[in-house]
């Protein structure tokens, strides 16, 4: 069940209720079509999936159930949408959040987006059962996000604002302009990023940074962007890249904790010495970085 603006009458302004009977005929199919859909069978048709899924997403429908705990009572349990939960970010972000809700007596349910064949109905089912959600990063669409506003708060991490969703998001390029400044400042002049700008606002801001710093100074940046994923493989893949090249970068702006600590590691073990040959910097400030120097 979800809302939808009135067509008019004494009490247009309000909402009328989206039911599964809506859904079913914008869909043209039946009710127990649209419940078989909803809760996850695969029986029914490819084709059927998708006219539901573009009903349900055209009516900003919830379950029933959704939208009479929104009315009459609590479940007791915040949500939280995340893409992965590989590396130490994630580990270090859900303890945090269910830290945080037991502290004031809620659970913590989770849906992790990556790999899944449907991430938009999972979320929305997580909807169903939750007082508030937190979503992170490239998870599911903004106009999904939106539908969900309307009904439930919402907190976005890592993300571009929406309107009626408060946001979480780090200062990324300042402390990027920051970092590459004193890098700058103690000599070094072939610095490299490492990361992909485009894959979330984050190490968006940090590249813009630390392009702001290099114009700063009237500088050009030493070479373009290597954009890989913020993973372990590929810090170890870039280092074995760099090495191999006849001029090497003397340091290494990486866009978090995980490329850098693998980038180092791999830049040892290949003979270089960090930082003295090549410094390397990283984010968020992870547990293990804590103790690499």
């Amino acid at each position: 069940m979800a809302t939808v603006p009135d067509s008019g009458g004494p009490d247009s302004g309000r909402q009328r209720v989206a039911t599964i009977y809506a859904v079913a005929k914008q869909a043209g199919v039946s009710t127990a079509t649209v419940s078989r859909v909803l809760s996850g069978d695969t029986h029914t048709s490819e084709h059927t999936r998708a006219k539901v899924r573009q009903a349900v997403e055209q009516l900003n429908y919830l379950p029933m159930s959704a939208a009479r705990s929104l009315a009459v009572q609590r479940h007791e349990a915040q949500g939280l949408v995340v893409p992965d939960l590989s590396g130490p970010y994630y580990s270090e972000l859900l303890m945090g959040y269910e830290s945080s809700a037991a502290s004031q007596g809620q659970s913590v349910l989770l849906v992790v987006t990556h790999q899944r064949t449907d991430p938009l109905q999972a979320v929305r089912m997580l909807a169903s059962r939750v007082d508030g959600l937190v979503i992170s990063q490239s998870t599911i669409p903004d106009q999904t996000i939106t539908a969900l506003s309307k009904s439930l708060p919402i907190v976005l991490l890592a993300r571009d604002p929406i309107l009626g969703c408060d946001l979480v998001r780090a200062d990324g390029s300042r402390s990027a302009a920051a970092l590459t400044t004193h890098l700058l400042a103690h000599g070094r002049r072939r610095l490299l990023f490492i990361g992909d700008p485009d894959s979330s606002p984050d190490v968006r801001d940090r590249y813009r940074g630390f392009l702001a710093a290099h114009r700063e100074v009237a500088a050009t940046p030493w070479a373009e962007a290597i954009r890989v994923p913020l993973e372990e493989s590929h810090g170890a893949a870039v280092a074995e890249r760099l090495v191999a090249e006849s001029r090497q970068p003397d340091a290494v702006v990486c866009g978090n904790d995980e490329l850098a600590l693998a980038l180092m590691h791999r830049l040892r073990q290949l003979g270089l010495r960090v930082p003295d040959d090549v410094a390397v910097t990283g984010w968020d400030d992870t547990l293990a970085a804590r103790y690499v120097t």
